[in-house]
């Protein structure tokens, strides 16, 4: 038994060193843009283990790199990024010269498929679903985007936050920082400041309170969806929910206040100043003493 044992962790061990020499030479040619001896890497990779993980997040990057194109693009409204101002005769704007990014679909796809691939056979790998939602938010695929958030919130709470990363290293990360990362998606939708994406951000927030019911942050962008769109009441319930998870917490009353306000309700949004000005650092008083003034005149 022992020498089988033996065996068995030399062939792992040798398995182990494969694996690391191709994610070397694939990320040395990653480095020198050689798509050519990439893929050459990836073939010899896939023969020795067609299942390696890190083979599987390889070929996701190089498909997902692949497809992705720059082209110059001439368009009235000034693209991000660096772009060439275009005037007519009068000196007046034209237009704008800049690059434009695209994507392949058919090399898009087939990264997708790989990535996963990858995340049915090591579910517990974070990495790969934090690559492919990266991916999602730079294609603008939204609608994708927050279903593949929210099927990881939901996996979170099966293997209790014990993520693993890159090579299958333990994830240093916990619950906090989880939901951290979680939150920072949600900020990305509203940074788009496309109020239809507000839904999407109710979907994961919604997502989050259902495992996570006292998770502040989530209560607050939940909140938000509705005081955006005027719904004043719905928008002020989950800040009152998060007020009695922490009465001190400054940042939620000061929106609990500005809810009010919103909402004309001055007795109420005056109450909540004053709370923001008991407990906030000394801008948060300062705004909430200045509310309060134009609120009682």
């Amino acid at each position: 038994m022992k020498r089988i044992l033996g065996t068995f962790i030399a062939i792992l061990i040798s398995q182990i060193g494969f694996s690391q020499g191709y994610q070397s030479e694939f990320q040395k040619y990653c480095q020198t843009n050689d798509t050519i001896n990439q893929l050459k890497t990836l073939k010899k990779w896939q023969s020795e283990n067609a299942k390696d993980a890190e083979l599987l997040t390889s070929y996701f990057n190089y498909h997902f790199m692949k497809s992705r194109q720059e082209v110059l693009a001439l368009t009235n409204d000034q693209p991000n990024g660096e772009s060439l101002v275009l005037k007519d005769s009068l000196n007046q704007n034209a237009g704008f010269l800049g690059s434009q990014t695209h994507y392949d679909q058919t090399e898009l796809k087939k990264g997708l498929d790989k990535i996963d691939e990858g995340i049915k056979l090591y579910p517990n790998r974070l990495d790969m679903r934090f690559g492919k939602i990266y991916a999602l938010g730079q294609i603008s695929d939204w609608t994708n985007f927050t279903s593949e958030i929210i099927k990881t919130i939901e996996y979170s709470t099966k293997n209790s936050n014990k993520w693993t990363w890159t090579n299958h290293e333990k994830y240093d990360g916990g619950e906090k920082e989880f939901l951290l990362d979680i939150q920072n998606y949600q900020l990305q939708l509203y940074n788009t400041g496309n109020d239809d994406l507000l839904k999407n951000m109710r979907e994961i927030a919604n997502t989050v309170l259902e495992f996570y019911p006292s998770h502040i942050e989530s209560l607050s962008n939940l909140s938000i969806t509705y005081l955006l769109t005027g719904e004043y009441d719905k928008g002020i319930e989950p800040l009152l929910r998060a007020e009695k998870i922490n009465p001190k917490d400054y940042i939620v009353l000061g929106n609990i206040a500005q809810g009010y306000k919103l909402k004309g309700d001055k007795g109420k949004a005056v109450e909540y100043y004053e709370k923001t000005a008991e407990y906030g650092d000394e801008r948060a008083k300062e705004y909430a003493k200045q509310q309060i003034t134009e609120l009682k005149q």
